[in-house]
């Protein structure tokens, strides 16, 4: 299940239990609607995502600030550009 949580300073993005291309479609998806300078956390189970967001990054503008793993989960901190 995907669920999405906001606050004035960063948004959270639940993407645990999918698999590609899910979690990069929903983080697309997501960020696009943030303003620029808002903080997007993302938590994946898919290790492929490790890959997906840094590439999602690059080629978008937005700044990847941190990608770490904790017990199989991925969470990563994207900066919308």
């Amino acid at each position: 299940m995907t669920t999405e949580t906001a606050n004035a300073e960063m948004s959270v993005l639940d993407a645990t239990g999918l698999n590609c291309p899910l979690p990069i479609l929903r983080t697309k998806k997501a960020i696009g609607g943030l303003a620029s300078g808002t903080v997007l956390k993302v938590l994946t189970t898919d290790p492929g995502s490790v890959e997906d967001i840094a590439s999602f990054c690059r080629q978008t503008g937005h700044e990847l600030l941190s990608s770490r793993t904790a017990g199989g989960t991925f969470e990563f901190e994207i900066r919308r550009g």
